[in-house]
């Protein structure tokens, strides 16, 4: 990988070290170009010729989330962000009182409190599948759970703190052997590793623009497995997703457009096709191998200062690198690093409340290198902590 061509790219890092890519990178320089270019479209000729002018661009967007998952085109459908995306398929679902939703203990807050509410809706019930020694999902465990009654096996596959990445293929391999729908939420594993929904095996799969990959906020996709799509019936549809075809009958979509409604920032999503083309273009092999090198450089160093304790799981660390620090406080840490000219974030338990309680953990601070980030970027951020 060309670095100095890709932080050309990126020449924010020219007068910052930005390591908050869990919660929104920093798009390269033909992302915005893209966006930008559409809204002077927009400015001259209005938003529907604009759209019509450029439906070929548009158009292929689907094609690049497609090659992204190694997913058919019409498996795909664009969103606002992934939480949409996510509660279109989930809510897709039925439940009955008593049917099982089965998830894991870093599972993030917004999915959980979907449970919750299906759960008091209908009766169906919410069950945590325990970690393992490692902290990853105990995929024997999970095994030992399944029944008749279990309709869900829906999980994070990397959460939003503590730098685990769970075994999603060998779910995928559980859920698909015993039948039973499988939720992938894949927020934080795209843009950062490669990702291919038929190895992993999952049923549906949601993700945003604006983290790894690099695209901008507002921006969401989701895939269904095409066998699952004419099972499913949107929570909420309109006339795009369901063509009023006579006056007391509507027609669902064929494909994965029936999850989406007509009105799109077409702007935005040209700069999200445009940021997964350029991901595609670096390679996520690629990509993976540095993030995992810069920080697994962090980890080690952080592990070296007296009074830090990392907070990460898993036996493949994720590209998030979590940590507390003795007698400071997570936001002062965060607000420090600001006025060093280093971008990082915090994590409370709210966010992953089940991990936080099972191992006490306070808030945490929330580091995560890309690979536009450089060695010495990391170990300005350790003399910081230090």
């Amino acid at each position: 990988m060309d670095i100095e061509k890709v932080r050309a790219d990126t020449p924010a890092v020219a007068r910052r070290v930005y390591m908050h890519n869990a919660g929104a990178a920093l798009m390269p320089v033909p992302v915005v170009e893209a966006q930008k270019r559409h809204i002077d479209l927009e400015a001259e000729i209005g938003g529907y010729a604009a759209a019509a002018q450029e439906q070929g661009r548009i158009s292929a967007v689907y094609d690049s989330v497609a090659r992204l998952l190694n997913a058919a085109r019409d498996e795909i459908a664009l969103t606002e962000n992934a939480t949409v995306a996510w509660q279109m398929a989930f809510y897709s679902l039925k439940f009955a009182p008593g049917d099982r939703i089965l998830t894991a203990e870093a599972e993030y807050a917004a999915n959980y409190v979907a449970y919750l509410q299906v759960a008091r809706r209908t009766g169906a019930v919410i069950e945590v599948v325990p970690s393992d020694e490692t902290g990853e999902m105990d995929t024997a465990a999970l095994e030992r759970m399944i029944d008749e009654r279990v309709k869900l096996i829906a999980i994070t596959w990397v959460p939003t703190n503590g730098g685990l990445t769970n075994p999603a293929a060998a779910v995928g391999r559980i859920a698909r052997a015993h039948g039973i729908p499988y939720l992938l939420d894949a927020c934080q594993a795209v843009g950062q590793m490669p990702v291919d929904v038929e190895a992993v095996g999952c049923d549906m799969l949601s993700a945003t623009g604006r983290k790894f990959l690099r695209g901008p906020r507002g921006t969401g996709f989701l895939y269904v497995r095409r066998a699952l799509i004419e099972r499913l019936e949107p929570p909420m549809i309109d006339h795009h997703a369901a063509p009023w075809v006579s006056r007391d009958r509507y027609a669902l979509r064929p494909d994965a457009r029936r999850f989406e409604n007509w009105e799109n920032n077409y702007a935005a999503q040209l700069g999200m096709g445009q940021a997964i083309d350029y991901a595609l273009d670096l390679g996520l092999d690629a990509i993976q191998a540095r993030c995992r090198l810069l920080a697994g450089r962090l980890r080690a160093g952080l592990s070296a200062i007296p009074g830090v304790v990392v907070r990460d799981l898993g036996r493949t660390p994720s590209a998030i690198v979590s940590f507390t620090v003795e007698g400071r406080d997570a936001d002062a840490i965060v607000a420090d690093a600001l006025q060093a000219g280093i971008t990082i974030g915090a994590s409370k338990a709210s966010s992953t409340r089940i991990d936080a309680e099972v191992r006490g953990l306070p808030p945490v601070v929330r580091a995560s290198p890309h690979y536009y980030n450089t060695e010495a970027e990391i170990d300005r951020l350790l003399d910081l902590v230090g």
